[in-house]
This record gives structure tokens, sequence and C-alpha cells, in this order.
């Protein structure tokens, strides 16, 4: 019984998620690639964890936090461990430039090791280069990735379009909002 409590709030989110991505990405945008949506979905599930937004970890342990970080740890890996850190690069660039494109302009201030990272290109390139590495079959499939690398700035678009609905459902009455949570 505890299982079903524990995993409860999680199915839940992901039907609500996936209930708003299908909505965009099928109804909106036309997108008939299952596959595509259903890992964008999950790549919004993952990252509801802010602490998964950064999982790739440098030689000193701490978590590389930049792009710019990520590659150079990528450059550092071979085989799966090469193709999974391009493919969060790959993911945490779609993440912010279709959720949150407003933060880019902070993430690439001087401050930032970003300042001169353009994270479309970077992400397609990311996802272009795992896809180019087999990962076996508990693993994205590569032609998957190579489709996010091909339509990254459309997967991009339809997050937008999944944010602005979620803005959206705040301004629905109360009794609503108690529906879906």
């Amino acid at each position: 019984m505890t299982e079903k409590r524990d995993s409860a709030p999680s199915t839940l989110l992901q039907r609500f998620f996936s209930g708003v991505s299908e909505s965009i990405f099928h109804g909106q945008l036309g997108v008939v690639d299952v596959q595509l949506v259903d890992y964008i979905n999950s790549l919004l599930i993952r990252f509801v964890r802010t602490d998964m937004l950064h999982t790739v970890r440098r030689a000193t342990g701490r978590p590389a936090t930049e792009v710019v970080e990520m590659l150079i740890e990528a450059d550092k890996r071979i085989g799966v461990a090469r193709r999974e850190v391009h493919r969060h690069v790959g993911d945490f660039t779609l993440f912010w430039s279709g959720m949150y494109p407003e933060s880019l302009r902070q993430m690439k201030s001087r401050d930032h090791a970003d300042h001169f990272v353009d994270y479309c290109q970077q992400g397609k390139r990311a996802y272009a280069i795992a896809s180019s590495i087999e990962g076996g079959d508990d693993r994205p499939p590569c032609d998957l990735l190579r489709r996010l690398s091909e339509q990254f700035e459309m997967c991009a678009y339809g997050l937008r379009e999944v944010r602005r609905e979620l803005e959206n459902r705040d301004g629905d009455p109360p009794h609503q909002k108690t529906l879906l949570f």
C-alpha cells in the first residue's frame, strides 16, 4: 500500500504533463511522433526535480552547472558515458530554451562561462553527437536523439507552448485547479 501512495503523486504528475504535452504537440503543432512527445514529457518529469538539471559532475565532484562545463566533461568521457553527458546537454539546453527562454539572458551574462554559448546550436550538436553513440536497449534510441537534434527549434517552441498552457491554468477558477491535483 505504501508503494502506491509514494508513486501516486508521480503518476498523477506524469499524467498531467502527458496530457498537456500531447495536447500541445499533437493537437496544436500536429506532431504525431509519439516517441518524441513521450521523451519531452519524461524530460519535464525529470526536471521537476531541480537537482536533475545538474547531474553532470566535474572531476572535483561538484556539479557542472553551465553548458561549457558540461561539454568539457563530455570530452573527457568515452562510450555510453560520453553519450549520456551529450544527451544531458541536449536536454538541459532544450529545457531552458523552451520553458524559460527569458532566463537565457542571465545565464549568458558576462559573469557566466556560457556567455558565448548558443543554446539552440549546442543542444542540436549535443543530441547529434549522442545519437552517433550506441547506448543499449535501456537508453533512448539513436534515431530519437537524431530527431531531437533535427527538430530542436520545434521542440523548444512546443515547450514554450506547454509553459504558456501551464501559466494559463493559473487563471482557472479554484475549483478547476483541485481537479488537476
